[in-house]
């Protein structure tokens, strides 16, 4: 089936002309998930428009700190202490991300633990579109067990030699790319692209309370960005959102899952336009905003327990540009 994916989009009259024209497929190791953790290595493979690699780049990068799990991904404080700092790839690391599109597996988390490493060092990361391979293996119907790197490699027969090495990891996801592009073209397939919002507004003022950080394990800041407490919606709760009419002023939306846009900018919109953004999902609840409807998170369950409207991201973007106000 591949091979003929191939062939049929071997002649340049068969490619998309709406597909980028080129692809950095990354992948960085960190100190742990939250977003004060650290990058302590990454990779870069710059791929064509047709996903044949161009080039390769690695690097480790010195924290500045404990760097986590080193059961995971093997960089200990030795390994780490004459790495350069961030600012010091920054330049380098941007040239090889200049006019691509990003592709990572679970690409939201690569994203923005870049995005807040430039934010740290004041600049900017020249991305503006990302593609998650976890997205693009479900718009092609791939016979998945689950969703992790290794299942996807093995699909398309790369073999992995150092999992969560991020130059192994970054190379086998390249491989595994190249044959779920050449099959997205030949069936014409929309590419699952999002928006990358450089995070200007950020800054490194770690929260003074230590807990226990979720998933790595470890004890460290569990915000990096300084919580802000929004005020309080004005506007009584209209009711349930309908399709085909406008949001109006005081409804409650609720947010799910990945977002293109940084969640708490797109949470920072729909405040401004007059919204109640809650938290969780209630019977009160006028909209979900989620791009994986068919995910088990607790919102997705209850939303359909409570029959609570859904609509994904860019149309909830769209919807945002028209709010009706509020009565009175």
């Amino acid at each position: 089936m591949l091979e003929d994916h191939t062939t049929a989009v071997s002649s340049a009259t068969t490619w998309p002309t709406a597909y980028p024209q080129g692809y950095a497929v990354v992948d960085v190791e960190t100190t742990g998930l939250a977003r004060d953790d650290r990058i302590i290595s990454a990779a870069v493979y710059r791929l064509d428009a047709r996903g044949e690699v161009e080039d390769h780049w690695y690097t480790l990068v010195n924290p500045q700190r404990d760097p986590g799990p080193v059961w995971i991904h093997g960089l200990t404080s030795e390994a780490l202490r004459g790495a350069p700092l961030f600012p010091d790839v920054a330049e380098e690391f941007a040239a090889r991300l200049d006019g691509r599109v990003l592709v990572a597996h679970n690409a939201v988390f690569d994203w923005q633990m870049i995005a807040r490493e430039y934010a740290r060092a004041k600049r900017e990361a020249p991305v503006r579109q990302r593609l998650c391979t976890i997205a693009l293996s479900k718009e092609l119907g791939l016979p998945l067990p689950n969703h992790k790197l290794a299942s996807l490699a093995a699909h398309f027969g790369v073999v992995q030699q150092r999992a969560h090495h991020a130059l192994d990891d970054a190379r086998v996801l390249a491989e595994a790319f190249r044959p779920s592009l050449l099959a997205a073209a030949a069936g014409g397939v929309r590419l699952p692209l999002h928006e990358c919002r450089p995070l200007t507004e950020w800054s490194d003022r770690p929260a003074p309370v230590i807990g226990q950080q979720a998933g790595y394990g470890g004890s460290r800041p569990t915000s990096w960005r300084p919580s802000r407490k929004r005020p309080a919606c004005p506007h009584p709760n209209p009711g349930r959102y309908e399709e085909g009419k406008r949001l109006k002023q005081g409804m409650r939306v609720a947010f799910s899952g990945d977002t293109s846009v940084e969640r708490d900018l797109l949470e920072d919109r729909a405040t401004e336009a007059g919204l109640h953004v809650a938290t969780s999902l209630s019977r009160l609840t006028s909209l979900l905003v989620t791009n994986d409807p068919d995910s088990g998170t607790s919102k997705v369950v209850k939303a359909r327990q409570y029959g609570t409207p859904v609509v994904d991201e860019a149309a909830f973007g769209q919807l945002l540009a028209d709010v009706e106000p509020a009565d009175g």
